[in-house]
């Protein structure tokens, strides 16, 4: 099984902004992140569990997602998105990376749990440091499907 932790941070909302996302598997160690130029707290959230879930290699594989964002855990845990889904994700925020989620999420057998901010779990902590880093570097990426959304 794999563990993945994530966490996602912006300075303002929206401002700059980064994910971080560490995965864990038998003993190797992978670190993930990247800075975004303007964006959302929540678009990052949901960035970090993409871009780990895109960066593993086979499908069906069993992942636990450990992240402290409610507005991630509990739109999957609580089956929100799969109304969202129904409704063709109208009137929903970040439809791209919900879209994009989803193309990962179907791919392998994941399950979510929620755990504190801020609170000492080391690797959590750790992805917020990533992500805190990532959103500070002088060049940031443009978070297209963010700005597009604000035309």
């Amino acid at each position: 099984m794999i563990s993945m932790y994530t966490d996602g941070a912006s300075r303002g909302n929206p401002g700059p902004g980064g994910f971080g996302t560490v995965l864990l598997f038998q003993g190797h160690r992978r670190e993930i992140s990247e800075g975004y130029r303007k964006t959302t707290n929540n678009r990052m959230e949901l960035l970090a569990v993409i871009a780990g879930l895109e960066a593993l290699k086979q499908d069906g594989l069993e992942v636990t997602i450990y992240s402290d964002s409610k507005y991630v855990v509990d739109a999957v845990e609580k089956g929100w998105i799969w109304g969202w889904v129904k409704k063709n994700f109208k009137d929903k925020k970040n439809e791209d990376l919900w879209r994009r989620f989803l193309l990962q999420f179907k791919k392998h057998k994941v399950k979510f749990v929620w755990v504190r901010g801020h609170a000492g779990n080391v690797e959590n902590e750790r992805c917020d440091v990533l992500a805190v880093e990532s959103a500070l570097k002088p060049s940031l990426k443009i978070d297209v499907g963010y700005e597009n959304q604000q035309l």
